[in-house]
């Protein structure tokens, strides 16, 4: 039954931009699904990709502090040859003088290969 330009629902011509209206919203809807869909996603990649960082990191930090322990170590028993009496600090200076000596050389060696 038409009641002045209604329909039996009452809404009359309004329902067809309501229905217009409602496809519109659940189009941009499913849109805005997808885009927070692929959102999360990424979330997710970056929390796995900073877990496994975290744990590089923390394998380095032990690999280091072992490092310094070892370094450690190594400058107490330099340090204790060197106050130990003055044959010991002329074995240093041969020991020091060798090192820079083969340092050169590998740079020498590296610059020539290199070319």
């Amino acid at each position: 039954m038409d009641l002045g330009g209604r329909t039996r629902n009452g809404r009359g011509g309004a329902s067809g931009t309501e229905d217009i209206l409602e496809a519109e919203n659940n189009r941009l809807q499913d849109g805005l699904s997808s885009k927070v869909s692929t959102l999360k996603s990424l979330a997710l990649d970056i929390e796995g990709e900073t877990r496994d960082q975290n744990r590089y990191l923390e394998g380095m930090d032990g690999d280091f502090d072992s490092s310094a322990g070892l370094l450690g170590g190594t400058i107490k028993r330099f340090d204790g040859m060197l106050s130990s009496g003055r044959h010991n600090r002329r074995l240093m200076c041969y020991l020091i003088a060798i090192i820079v000596g083969i340092f050169i050389l590998a740079y020498f060696l590296m610059t020539r290969v290199t070319r």
